[in-house]
């Protein structure tokens, strides 16, 4: 600034600005985009992070495929891993419900009734995966030597311990028919928002069609194996890295969103 120099002051009476300016600015102040998207893929990384353990890590460290006994011995040897396996699938569901209202106040410009179709299959699936856990709190209650299970010989309480380990498995199938079906409005919103990488949109979708091959499959043929959504699964983490890391393109977000005031 000049020396001597006067700083005009104006009321905001006195100051006036194109319409479509005031109202950018007032929306990206209120709303940032970049807030949005890096706080759905926050919220999205620790879902990946504690479903891993809760589905990968924590049952299949200690569930011997057709051993009952073997892993009755491994689940009392190691309950506190097993339980924190049940904590971490019951606390991923519930970061799943911000993960689905912040994904929906990200993109619901794009989309708005596809949008809502996103939220609803992304809730149906959460209570659905939430009771099944019972089904590992079962197994435990089994194999617990409680009281009123002396009627039961020792090997049939392992034998029905993993009866119920391997419908967990069948409930978790049930449930990714909804977290396949919630990624195709997701893929959906991603590809024709203009904001994000069209190939992140195209990405989701392949991966919805793994988890529905995957869940009917196994339910068809009883020796079905492919496991594509191990694959497929790819596209949801390599989605939230990009919200994490990239974000969206501002500008064309607050172009969609003043389109569809």
């Amino acid at each position: 600034m000049l020396p001597g120099s006067v700083i005009p002051i104006y009321s905001s009476s006195q100051l006036s600005y194109p319409l479509g300016v005031n109202q950018m600015t007032t929306r990206t102040a209120e709303t940032s985009p970049l807030v949005r998207a890096r706080v759905a893929g926050l919220l999205y990384l620790l879902l990946v992070l504690l479903g891993i353990f809760a589905i990968l890590y924590g049952p299949t460290a200690l569930i011997v495929s057709g051993d009952a006994i073997t892993t009755a011995e491994n689940l009392m040897a190691s309950e506190s891993l097993f339980r924190l396996s049940i904590v971490s699938a019951l606390l991923s569901q519930i970061v799943g419900i911000g993960v689905t209202l912040a994904l929906y106040q990200l993109l619901k410009h794009v989309d708005k009734n596809m949008g809502l179709l996103m939220v609803i299959f992304g809730l149906l699936g959460m209570p659905i995966t939430m009771l099944t856990e019972l089904t590992h709190f079962a197994a435990l209650q089994l194999l617990s030597g409680a009281g009123y299970l002396t009627i039961f010989t020792t090997e049939q309480l392992q034998a029905l311990a993993f009866l119920f380990l391997d419908l967990h498995g069948y409930g978790l199938t049930i449930a990714a028919i909804f977290w396949g079906l919630w990624l195709f409005p997701l893929g959906y919103l991603v590809f024709k928002s203009g904001f994000l990488p069209k190939i992140l949109g195209a990405l989701l979708i392949i991966g919805c069609f793994g988890y529905l091959i995957d869940s009917f499959g196994l339910f068809l043929f009883p020796d079905y194996n492919l496991n594509l959504a191990l694959y497929t699964g790819w596209s949801e983490v390599i989605f939230t890295l990009w919200l994490v890391i990239k974000g969206v393109n501002t500008e064309q977000w607050e172009k969609r969103a003043l389109a569809s005031a």
